[in-house]
C-alpha cells in the first residue's frame, strides 16, 4: 500500500463525479475529506488462498440542505476472499473472489434532531451501494501490486556473469491453515545459454520443520545447489603460489625435492613453483543432517616458475577435495561460505620426472595442518 499510493489514488477517485450515481436528496457536493491508514488482517483460507478483513475510517463532506457543511465520519469493515492460483507463465496470483462491506458506525456533525431521519436515508440509499464501488476497488488494487511482485519469481535472474536462473511454479500452489506453499521448478542456464542438467530430486517434502513466527522458509535441494556450484565452476580455480595461502611450506624446488627426493638431483635449488589446481568436473554437494560438503574433483599440475621462462610442467595429480559448506541469508541473497575439510582422494595422473608416491606431496597443496 505504501509503494503504490492506493489509499490516496482511491480518495482521489471518490471524490470525482460518478454518472452512476444518483444524488443524495439533501446533501450535495459529497467528496471524501480524510482516510485513515486501515488495519488489515490476514488469515489463510485451506485450499483457497487468504482472507482479507480491512476496517477502514473515512471522512465525507458535502453540503447539507439547511446550509454549512455536513461532516460524516464512517468506520466499515470490507472482507474479501482472494483466490490464489497459477497463470498460464508458471506464476502465482491473486485474485478477488467476493468482497462485501459493512457498517461498523457512523458519526456526523449534524445537530442530534435532523440525525434519525436524514443520516438513516443516507445509510439506506447511499453508503450501502456506494461504499462497495469506492472500497472495494482497493483490494484490487493491492492484489494487482502483489501479482507485479510475483513477476519477477519467473524472469530470469542473473547469477553474475555466469548464468541465470528461472523458476516457474511446479503445481498449483497449496493454502493450508498455517502456510502457503510454493513448489517450484528450476532452470539453470549457463551464459551461453545451455540448460545445466539437474537429476531427478527425491519426492517433494511431506512436512516442513516447525515455523518461526514472521517467517518464511525456503526449501532447496541439493542437486539444484550443485547446479548453482556448477555455474561458478572455473571461479573455483586456483594458482597456489608461497604467497597466496597461509600456512604453506615454502613453494620452491627445495621444499619439493625434500619430498620427492628423486627431484633434488634433477631441480635446481630454490626455484619458485607454482600448483595449477583446476575443476574439470561439475562440484557435487552432499548433505548430512546440518552439515553440508563440497566434493570438487579436479586436476593439480605442479610446475616450475620463472619470471623470464615459461612454465615447466612435472607431474599432474588428479585430486578429490572437501569443502565445508555453510550457507546464509544476506539483503535476500543466498551466500555459500566453503572451507577446506580435507583432500578425500589423490592419484598421479602424468609426470615427467616418473612414479612416485603421491601422499608426500599433500602437505604442499593443503598445508602442514592438514597433512
Amino acid at each position: 500500500m505504501t509503494e503504490s499510493d492506493i489509499l490516496q489514488k482511491l480518495a482521489a477517485a471518490a471524490t470525482k463525479k460518478q454518472p452512476d450515481v444518483k444524488p443524495i436528496k439533501g446533501i450535495s457536493g459529497v467528496k471524501v475529506k480524510d482516510f485513515q491508514p486501515p488495519e488489515i488482517t490476514l488469515t489463510f483460507l485451506p485450499g483457497t488462498g487468504l482472507f482479507m478483513a480491512v476496517l477502514i475510517r473515512i471522512t465525507i463532506v458535502g453540503k447539507s440542505f439547511i446550509g454549512g457543511n455536513i461532516e460524516i465520519t464512517v468506520v466499515a469493515n470490507m472482507t474479501a476472499k482472494n483466490k490464489l492460483s497459477q497463470d498460464d507463465s508458471g506464476c502465482p496470483k491473486f485474485s478477488v473472489g467476493d468482497c462485501q462491506i459493512s457498517l461498523v458506525s457512523v458519526k456526523t456533525n449534524l445537530p442530534s434532531s435532523m440525525l434519525p431521519k436524514l443520516v438513516n436515508k443516507f445509510l439506506d440509499t447511499t453508503l450501502q451501494k456506494v461504499l462497495p464501488d469506492m472500497l472495494c476497488p482497493a483490494v484490487d488494487a493491492v492484489l494487482t501490486l502483489v501479482n507485479q511482485k510475483f513477476t519477477t519469481l519467473v524472469s530470469l535472474s542473473s547469477v553474475g556473469a555466469a548464468g541465470s536462473i528461472c523458476y516457474a511454479l511446479l503445481s498449483p500452489p497449496v493454502t493450508s491453515e498455517d502456510f502457503i506453499e510454493l513448489d517450484l521448478n528450476t532452470t539453470v542456464l549457463q551464459e551461453g545459454g545451455d540448460l545445466i542438467d539437474l537429476p531427478a530430486d527425491p519426492p517433494a517434502l511431506t512436512s516442513l520443520p516447525p515455523k518461526r513466527d514472521s517467517a518464511t522458509q525456503l526449501a532447496l535441494s541439493v542437486n539444484f545447489l550443485s547446479a548453482e556450484l556448477t555455474l561458478i565452476q572455473t571461479s573455483l580455480n586456483l594458482d597456489v603460489t608461497e604467497t597466496i595461502i597461509l600456512g604453506l611450506p615454502p613453494l620452491t624446488t627445495t621444499t619439493l625435492g625434500a619430498l620427492i627426493p628423486m627431484l633434488s638431483e634433477s631441480l635446481p635449488p630454490s626455484q619458485p613453483m607454482v600448483i595449477e589446481i583446476r575443476i574439470t568436473k561439475p562440484p557435487v554437494l552432499t548433505m548430512r543432517q546440518d552439515k553440508g560438503l563440497v566434493h570438487l574433483f579436479g586436476t593439480a599440475e605442479f610446475l616450475t616458475s620463472q619470471p623470464s621462462a615459461a612454465r615447466e610442467s612435472l607431474f599432474v595429480l588428479d585430486i578429490h577435495i572437501n569443502l565445508d559448506t555453510q550457507f546464509s541469508i544476506h539483503e535476500e541473497k543466498l551466500r555459500i561460505s566453503l572451507g577446506l575439510d580435507s583432500l578425500y582422494e589423490m592419484a598421479l595422473a602424468a609426470s615427467s620426472i616418473g612414479t612416485f608416491a603421491v601422499s608426500s606431496v599433500a602437505c604442499v597443496i593443503l598445508g602442514t595442518s592438514k597433512c
